[in-house]
């Protein structure tokens, strides 16, 4: 099974509040494998709005996102492009 491991820069203007966070879990959703976020030692189920928004991912943050599963590649590549380019 792939794992994928990388620190990444939220670009976001607004971290990853509400609205974000939303569309985070929608696209972590899509994908079988597991999705991690890890901000300041917290890990955190990246497909749990809940948990999301319990890390307090402000912009600029660094988080580790962390995708182990059959198709952990493509969904490390969009929630990738989803956290640094800074939309909502």
């Amino acid at each position: 099974m792939e794992r994928i491991e990388e620190v990444v820069i939220v670009k976001n203007i607004h971290g990853l509040h509400a609205r974000p966070a939303s569309v985070f879990v929608q696209l972590a959703n899509k994908f079988d494998s597991w999705v991690l976020l890890e901000k300041d030692g917290e890990r955190v189920d990246g497909k749990s709005i809940i948990a999301i928004l319990s890390l307090g991912v402000h912009p600029g943050a660094n988080v580790k996102l962390v995708i182990e599963g059959p198709d952990a590649l493509e969904a490390f590549n969009e929630l990738k492009n989803f956290l640094e380019s800074g939309n909502d």
